[in-house]
């Protein structure tokens, strides 16, 4: 069976040997996601055609059908058509239509199904051309049962384990190993990392459902206990340090109680701290829960630009430490930190310096836009559509049009429950016509299977994903170390740090990466200060 999977070259010669005897070759081209009755019937009429037939598929990084799709891997899909009788030859495809394979194989015969016959779609269209310009023959099938392999696969129960075998398809496709894994964790704890951005208390008060409100239809709740943690920008330099890494904070703060908390959490975590007093109070966001589910967040904190003053302090600070920095992060919530002056002057300083510039943050306020040259794009779903205000268009059009308005080269979408998608230039040189070309993408399922809380957990992805990236990981190890770290982040409750260990427990019994660690790491012994009172209480 696997000797029917072939390559571009040992296709082109087997077929050319067919061809010296005289024989015909038909050729049919999908993406065979799921193999049912309708694609079983189009390849035995092709087959009756002529004397070989010829399958190719279209690769995984090309097929733009949906967030979650292919639902089977292409090594899988080839197995599928390979198993097949009446199938001689499979080939994955990996460009984006058969146009340039046609024009290498000239098939005899090119078969496609009744559906196409009336097709105004520009690929197809493309393909048709060109088997007509070299004389051959487009043929369609009868087609007399059709199915929809996204159909089928959105009614296949859960427990399939399709998603599994894609999985490990995956890590071993881009090298995610354990071995891999335990490299890139050891190489992110060597880093030098300056986040900046925006600060927020995150505020949780626990309460008790009691009973209806007597004056009125809403519940009443009886207040338990409060915490206060410490987030935004602050919390994805807690991950940081927690993961190893020497890590600098740039933000802005109040001459406030909540203030001169959160500078005492990030110093006693190890976190160098420049939180430059230019706000009238520290931003709050405070959430009601009862038992962990949430049922009200209130805002407490609006925009306050960072003024003239206080960016010349923050650029210079910067600038002292721009010879040895890695990793730039910026977490832009939108509440006044990160300024447009603020952000031009930071290019300036890091410009032709080797440091790898990652982005996230988020919410209404954010401005994803005006971040550019980045070399990794964090936004989840939400707020990628918001920035070019598309709610409707696909995802891959909406990744491709924020990476050509900010010239950024790679981008990890996160889709929540769903996982992650994964955009990539198909070439780094910006002078190539592809740089502006379709994009590469991956998807990546969500690695939990249960979630405490999803507080913070964009915030774990961002600030690993990017510790990745600066230790040399390629997009998709990346990914999965971003990914491990929001669903470390989703089993708990609270925007509490992450640490290496932590990540390391979670990926022991993983069984896409292999044999698992021998031994777990010793957990850091770390200091941070407590502030308790009766009310509330600073959680580290």
């Amino acid at each position: 069976m696997r000797s029917k999977i072939v390559t571009l070259a040992e296709l082109l010669e087997r077929v050319e040997a067919a061809r010296r005897k005289g024989q015909t070759i038909a050729h049919c081209h999908g993406c065979f996601d799921i193999v049912h009755p309708g694609h079983v019937r189009y390849l035995d009429f092709a087959r009756r055609q002529a004397d070989l037939l010829v399958v190719s598929l279209t690769g995984d990084l090309q097929i733009t059908k949906g967030d979650q799709r292919p639902y089977i891997p292409e090594e899988l899909r080839a197995e599928n058509l390979a198993a097949l009788e009446m199938v001689d030859l499979v080939y994955i495809d990996p460009h984006p239509t058969a146009c340039e394979l046609l024009g290498q194989l000239r098939p005899d015969l090119y078969v496609k199904g009744r559906e196409y016959e009336q097709s105004t779609d520009p690929g197809f269209l493309a393909e048709r051309a060109v088997v007509e310009g070299y004389g051959g023959k487009v043929l369609f099938s009868s087609g007399d049962v059709v199915y929809s392999s996204g159909t089928l696969g959105e009614s296949m129960p859960d427990g399939t384990g399709l998603a599994g075998e894609r999985l490990a398809l995956y890590c071993r496709r881009y090298g995610i190993t354990h071995e891999a894994v335990e490299s890139l964790l050891e190489a992110m704890a060597g880093l030098r990392v300056l986040v900046v951005g925006d600060v927020i208390m995150d505020r949780y008060v626990f309460c008790d459902a009691v009973e209806l409100a007597g004056e009125a239809p809403m519940m009443s709740l009886a207040r338990l206990d409060e915490r206060l943690y410490v987030g935004g920008a602050g919390v994805v330099a807690r991950h940081v340090a927690g993961l190893g890494a020497r890590t600098f904070l740039l933000g802005a703060a109040a001459d406030d109680r909540h203030s001169a908390l959160s500078h005492g959490v990030l110093e006693g975590e190890g976190v160098e701290t420049r939180l430059i007093p230019c706000r009238p109070r520290m931003p709050e966001r405070t959430r009601y829960l009862v038992d962990t589910t949430k049922v009200l967040r209130v805002e407490d904190g609006e925009c306050h630009p960072m003024d003239s003053a206080a960016e010349t302090r923050a650029v210079r600070w910067a600038d002292e430490l721009a010879g040895d920095i890695d990793v730039v992060i910026y977490c832009d919530f939108g509440l006044g930190t990160v300024t447009a002056p603020l952000l031009a002057r930071l290019a300036e300083v890091f410009r032709g310096r080797p440091c790898r510039v990652a982005v996230g943050g988020g919410g209404p306020r954010s401005q994803l836009l005006r971040y550019r040259d980045a070399h990794l794009l964090c936004p989840t779903e939400r707020d990628l559509r918001g920035a070019l205000h598309d709610f409707d268009s696909g995802l891959s059009r909406i990744a491709w049009g924020v990476l050509n308005r900010t010239d950024s080269e790679q981008m990890l979408v996160n889709l929540g429950r769903k996982g992650v998608v994964v955009f990539d230039r198909q070439t780094r040189d910006r002078a190539d016509p592809q740089w502006r070309g379709r994009l590469r993408s991956e998807y990546l399922a969500a690695l939990d299977d249960r979630v405490v809380d999803p507080l913070g957990a964009d915030d774990a992805m961002l600030a690993a994903a990017a510790l990745a990236l600066g230790a040399g990981a390629n997009l998709m190890q990346c990914a999965y170390l971003g990914s491990v770290a929001m669903a470390a982040e989703n089993a708990r409750l609270g925007n509490v740090p992450l640490d290496s260990s932590c990540l390391r427990q979670f990926m022991r019994e993983r069984i896409e990466l292999g044999r698992s660690f021998d031994q777990p790491a010793a957990r850091p012994t770390r200091v941070a200060p407590r502030a308790r009172s009766s009310r509330a209480s600073i959680e580290t």
